[in-house]
């Protein structure tokens, strides 16, 4: 034995030792997960989360990151990350065989060709595009392994019907995926007290202890509707007092708060201890009217006030086949935003103080109205930083966003989970549900979820039916 390894060279040893890691790994069966390009744009490191299963990349999806790498976008950062990744992975082998992918549970990645043999979906659905390329390669790798569970990964919905449709197992990427919307976390709750106690000792002194009012181990920043049969009382929990402190309605930048949901959102707003908000709700609630507000009012003690908005091009068509200069093609998406600020505005005349501070401020860039897109590469020090719209972005995005604050930097997130315009995010696995349900019981962190409308009747009308 000693003999046979001495006369054997270093490669084939090595391959030996691969080819006894696959059999082992095929003798396990070992799943087959062939990955979209939707996934890897999602997140480039999605590979690395099929634990003891092997991941296959179709050669087609190389073809399709490689159309996305130039760009300053999210997407154009996770494709270069990607082939990176993929390029320090094939240094000793090359990816047409089985490679070790690195995880610690075991796992090996591999490109393969476009080898249509048998059933080919291009013929079958008339066409010959990417995806029905993808779905040849899943459709080979099952033909291969007869043994093994093949399964395509796709962030589109349309792919997954199709593959289903050819007999190919289809899911979801499933990280990042909040298990059920209809239980996030919503940041409020209201209690009926059986006594009129603590109601009063509210009124009186301004705070309680959790035990008045019957609350074990309270979220920190929660907040509360406290009835009685004779009052009721708003009241949040101090997480660093411990505990349950009076919340009282305030009129800012001569905007009032029209339900208790409004009230708790601008407390947190205003907070100093709290350095990241969320707000959560349909359209016509207040979101991002209260976040403006909120933010003016507390401009003085931070240097710039930045509120940013991901764009998302209608038709799927990039915003450089709109007509004019940078500022032109940007501005219809920015609108919304100037909107609501335009309305601050307007609650002032034109002699008023504050009007002219408004004015200079935007002026002078002490407010500044901008897309997402730029903040890349940016420190956010003595910042208020809003972001709009944010059930448009990937959990991988609000976390770049987050890691970017600096000292003295406080964020506010508003969106509405139900209403997401780009196609491979859901309820479940867009930024803002995975922000509420991984940040929940923060110290630093304060969330409302807002559910009755204010802007008008009609308004109502349409969310309601």
């Amino acid at each position: 034995m000693e003999k046979m390894t001495k006369s054997k060279p270093k490669v084939s040893s090595a391959k030996a030792t691969q080819s006894s890691t696959l059999k082992k790994n095929s003798s396990l069966k070992a799943k087959v997960f062939v990955i979209d390009t939707s996934v890897i744009l999602y997140n480039h490191d999605a590979i690395m989360s099929f634990e003891e299963n092997d991941v296959a990349i179709p050669i087609t999806v190389l073809e399709e990151l490689d159309q996305f790498k130039k760009g300053n976008d999210t997407k154009n950062f996770e494709a270069r990350e990607f082939t990176r990744k993929l390029d320090k992975l094939s240094q000793s082998t090359p990816l047409q065989d089985w490679v070790p992918i690195g995880n610690p549970k075991g796992g090996h990645i591999r490109v393969v060709m476009n080898k249509p043999n048998g059933l080919d979906a291009t013929q079958v659905f008339g066409e010959d595009k990417p995806d029905h390329r993808i779905l040849n390669t899943a459709l080979f790798l099952a033909r291969e392994n007869p043994d093994r569970r093949v399964i395509l990964v796709s962030k589109d919905i349309n792919l997954r019907l199709k593959a289903k449709s050819l007999n190919i197992a289809a899911e979801d990427f499933e990280t990042g995926k909040v298990k059920n919307v209809d239980e996030l976390y919503s940041g409020k709750s209201e209690i009926i007290l059986k006594n009129n106690k603590s109601v009063e000792m509210l009124y009186e002194k301004g705070f309680c202890s959790p035990t008045d009012i019957n609350v074990k181990d309270p979220v920190p920043n929660h907040y509360y509707i406290l009835k009685s049969e004779k009052a009721s009382v708003l009241a949040c929990y101090n997480p660093f007092e411990n505990t349950i402190e009076r919340v009282d309605k305030k009129t800012i930048q001569r905007i009032t708060p029209r339900n208790a949901e409004q009230v708790f959102a601008l407390d947190a707003i205003l907070n100093p201890e709290v350095k990241l908000v969320t707000l959560q709700g349909i359209a016509g609630t207040g979101k991002t009217l209260l976040a403006l507000a909120g933010a003016l009012e507390q401009r003085d003690n931070f240097e710039q006030l930045f509120v940013a908005r991901p764009i998302i091009p209608l038709s799927n068509r990039d915003i450089g086949f709109l007509p004019g200069d940078v500022s032109s093609k940007i501005s219809p998406y920015m609108e919304p935003l100037y909107d609501n600020l335009k309305f601050i505005h307007s609650q002032y005349k034109e002699k008023e103080k504050e009007f002219k501070n408004i004015t200079d401020a935007l002026e002078n860039e002490h407010i500044v109205v901008a897309p997402l897109a730029y903040i890349r590469g940016r420190s956010l020090s003595n910042i208020i930083f809003i972001i709009d719209e944010a059930q448009n972005l990937t959990p991988h995005e609000v976390k770049t966003i987050i890691t970017r604050a600096g000292e003295n930097t406080k964020m506010i997130f508003t969106g509405d989970i139900f209403q997401i315009d780009t196609p491979y995010l859901d309820s479940q696995s867009n930024g803002l549900s995975y922000l509420i349900d991984r940040v929940k019981g923060n110290k630093i962190y304060a969330h409302i979820r807002l559910e009755k409308g204010e802007r008008s009747e009609l308004a109502n009308l349409a969310n309601s039916l």
